[in-house]
């Protein structure tokens, strides 16, 4: 019995497991997304799946196979020869041709792009292509002579804690591969210009859709962005080679593609941890409001750092308050005014944004939002040790989806 035939069907989760074949289309499968087949082995079908296309119709899978046996030492032969003599005419014809200027290289394959590339990208860093900005420097967007969009993150030399930044930049991000991170492409240094071209996040910062009155998240994008969040730092924490410690985790530092996908950013004050080293010492100082209790005076971080960081950013997620604003004097905190309220006020502090009087599912969406700030309040522990692991909450949080996802 085919599965699009069953037309009560409204929801089926396969996520996390080894499967492959054709994602059907039609019948209730029209009304699925991507979340619901992300990390299988050989997924393939329509593209608004986010898998590859399939190569064939997997009807005709075994005839295929069958003919592929039989033709392909044929195959083989018929194409190697050809490719061998066009091969060997093409290098003789290189041999032949005046000495001219290197053809530009794919960027990726390259160490290394010139500071005039990058000015010509980004119109000389015009005002009009700025995107966005930080501590130690400005980031632009660019087009390539391949028309490509990037983005260009210029480090502000006039500061001296930016040549360490950009160094430690560099160094983290060229090892680290991860569909939530912002892809590392090429760097450019010399005496006075140094930038990293990174790939470019069309719809921008995650600060920029919770604070701007033009943007809207409801409560299923901003939780599958703090599910985004969270499965970048547990690759960050326990997939690394050497553990990474991102240090200034905030909303400004998320950024989101054109498909609503989270992409951490920024690891300009990042930390890599040694063998046999759970945490360090740092002088560079993180965002206030954001910084775990035990940083001190002495600067300690440890990957217990970014937990405390995160399960700020969970809170702020859902209530639109920043752990630094005005409210929050004295002896008021941001973990304080939701504590107070959970459970049975959640109303009084959910972003009143996302409760709407119409809303059928309002109760249903109410008690989950309860429950992604009960996990927040957990990672909120005072003692590092105490604090529950970001594998744990990867875990937490997609438990909590399941039922909002029937909303």
């Amino acid at each position: 019995m085919s599965f699009e035939k069953l037309q009560y069907l409204k929801y089926f989760n396969v996520s996390y497991n080894k499967l492959y074949g054709e994602i059907p289309s039609g019948g209730p499968f029209k009304n699925l997304s991507t979340h619901f087949f992300l990390f299988n082995e050989a997924l393939c079908g329509s593209k608004r799946f986010s898998v590859p296309p399939c190569p064939t119709s997997l009807k005709h899978k075994s005839n295929s196979n069958r003919m592929l046996l039989l033709f392909l030492p044929l195959g083989i032969a018929l194409v190697f020869i050809p490719i061998t003599f066009v091969l060997v005419w093409i290098r003789y014809r290189k041999g032949k041709r005046s000495p001219q200027q290197a053809p530009s290289l794919y960027i990726a394959t390259r160490e290394r792009i010139s500071d005039y590339e990058l000015l010509q990208a980004t119109d000389a860093l015009n005002k009009s292509n700025l995107i966005g900005f930080g501590s130690f420097g400005s980031v632009y967007k660019g087009i390539l002579r391949s028309r490509t969009p990037i983005a260009v993150k210029v480090s502000n030399l006039q500061l001296e804690a930016a040549f360490k930044s950009f160094d430690t930049e560099c160094e983290v991000l060229r090892n680290l591969r991860h569909r939530n991170l912002v892809k590392f492409i090429i760097s450019c240094s010399n005496l006075d210009f140094k930038a990293l071209v990174l790939e470019y996040m069309p719809y921008g910062s995650l600060d920029k859709w919770l604070y701007s009155h033009n943007y809207f998240l409801d409560i299923m994008q901003r939780l599958n962005i703090m599910i985004d969040v969270v499965c970048a730092l547990e690759y960050l924490h326990y997939e690394c080679s050497s553990p990474v410690i991102h240090c200034d985790l905030k909303p400004s530092n998320v950024l989101l593609d054109e498909n609503m996908v989270a992409h951490l950013s920024d690891f300009g004050i990042s930390k890599l941890l040694g063998e046999e080293e759970s945490d360090l010492y740092t002088k560079i100082l993180a965002t206030l409001g954001y910084i775990a209790p035990e940083y001190g005076p002495d600067g300690l971080v440890s990957t217990k750092c970014d937990v405390y960081c995160y399960r700020i950013m969970l809170l702020e997620m859902f209530t639109r308050r920043k752990p630094n604003d005005e409210m929050f004097d004295g002896d008021l905190s941001l973990k304080q005014w939701v504590s107070y309220s959970l459970p049975e006020a959640i109303v009084d502090v959910v972003d009143a944004n996302l409760v709407t009087s119409h809303d059928n599912h309002l109760n249903k969406k109410l008690d989950c939002v309860a429950s992604i700030m009960k996990v927040a309040l957990d990672c909120y522990v005072e003692y590092p040790a105490r604090r529950i692991d970001m594998k744990d909450v990867v875990g937490m949080l997609h438990k909590i989806k399941i039922p909002l996802l029937a909303c």
